[in-house]
């Protein structure tokens, strides 16, 4: 098959940047497939971090080309940002940066709308990064969006009022006050299209249909995590696209016969950034040394994510909804020192002890059980070879495979490129 899908089986953060920049190099193509610059996709390598946002994280790989799908939307004033970040690197952008004329595009009034939206919400809010990304899905699926192939019509200023102006009328229905000058807004916008407009613009599902028929192998990256997904995630508190592995086909128009290996990604202990519920979320000392040792906060807003034990239930109902084959592990070494570690294989619901994901997981509703597994003190950074790690690892490996059927065929035990060990 010629298309191979890694995607987030968690709430995101699961670190997928840094896979994708491991497996770059087996690929001739690296496509994103939904979402927007709410992603933070963090590599290290080399001694330096970066964090990508829309630009697919197989561009540090000067014989891949990185194509930007029809699912994913894009600001801009942010992708422009991006662009002027990586100039350092020599890359010929224009080459190995292609996006999807059907991709839609945020407008900075989008961004005033999530603003307005989350902030009538008040303590219900649920926790956007007020990226616009919302609105835009809004406008998408609601006929009104403005897309990357307007930028090629003569009349696309036009367009642009239009629809800002809509969206500046309906703020008042959210009745807060925002601060805000749309002139700037709209200016900062006109010149990062112009930059945005000497890249190369495609029609990506034929451009990849014919890198199929080439034989040419295709990475599909995914965004945000499964159970952010605005159908099987754990709505409201969801992101506004499709997350799950069906949103690689209609974000890149492929076949689902075309798709061959699922990747996916997971921490080895759960986290979650914003509101929602959250099962094994921890409020003790383990919380907040998992926390501190992972360094866990938002790689797009800063934010403190919050942490808890392995959700095996949340997991095999990830790996099921996506079809995944193969498991890679995140972030083992952040569990060294443990005495105990916990894994969460069953909830209490509404009085009876269920092993499914259910329709809603509040804490009314769901209280974790767990089963105890031995943990190990060795530090995991320096090694480099499956012989190497703690026998406890490779029990708790060992349980996860079990329990999902699905073989673990990568472990990081760091940040790094090179803190990957393949099994």
């Amino acid at each position: 098959m010629a298309v191979d899908l890694l995607l987030g089986l968690q709430w995101g953060d699961e670190g997928k940047g840094k896979i994708v920049d491991v497996l770059t190099q087996n690929y001739n193509l690296i496509s994103r497939f939904q979402g927007g610059p709410n992603a933070g996709h963090t590599l290290i390598f080399d001694g330096h971090k970066h964090v990508l946002h829309t630009i697919p994280s197989g561009i540090f790989h000067k014989e891949a080309i990185n194509v930007v799908g029809n699912g994913v939307v894009i600001d801009p004033v942010i992708f422009n940002k991006e662009i002027k970040d990586l100039s350092q690197f020599d890359i010929d952008f224009k080459k190995v940066l292609l996006i999807s004329r059907k991709a839609h595009l945020i407008l900075p009034t989008h961004r005033l709308l999530d603003a307005a939206s989350e902030k009538a919400k008040g303590k219900d809010k649920i926790g956007s990064t007020l990226k616009g990304i919302g609105p835009t899905y809004m406008d998408k699926t609601g006929r009104n969006g403005m897309r990357v192939g307007d930028l090629e019509l003569d009349n696309w200023k036009e367009v642009f009022e239009k629809l800002a102006q809509k969206h500046i009328s309906m703020l008042d229905f959210y009745n807060v006050e925002l601060d805000y000058d749309f002139g700037a807004l709209k200016e900062q916008f006109f010149t990062a299209v112009e930059k945005l407009k000497e890249l190369t613009f495609i029609d990506s599902e034929e451009y990849l249909h014919q890198a199929i028929k080439n034989n040419e192998t295709i990475l599909a990256e995914g965004a945000q995590g499964s159970l952010l997904d605005v159908d099987f995630g754990t709505y409201p508190f969801v992101t506004s696209s499709n997350t799950t592995a069906a949103g690689a086909c209609t974000g890149l128009g492929i076949a689902p016969n075309q798709i061959g290996e699922v990747f996916g990604i997971f921490k080895a202990y759960t986290t979650r950034v914003g509101s929602g519920p959250f099962p094994t979320e921890l409020f003790d000392e383990d919380g907040a040394t998992m926390a501190k040792i992972g360094n866990e906060f938002g790689a797009t807003t800063g934010r403190a994510r919050r942490c808890g034990w392995l959700d095996m239930v949340a997991l095999k109902y990830a790996c099921q909804v996506n079809g995944v084959t193969q498991l890679n592990m995140m972030k083992a070494d952040v569990l060294s020192g443990f005495e105990t570690l916990k894994v969460c294989t069953a909830y209490q619901y509404k009085g009876e002890t269920i092993t499914h994901f259910p329709y809603n997981i509040e804490p009314e509703n769901v209280q974790p059980i767990y089963t105890e597994l031995k943990g190990w003190k060795e530090d995991l950074t320096g090694m480099t070879s499956e012989d190497q790690l703690p026998q406890a690892l490779l029990d708790y490996i060992d349980f996860v495979e079990k329990s999902t059927g699905i073989k673990i065929t990568i472990v990081s035990v760091g940040p790094d490129r090179k803190q990957t060990i393949e099994r």
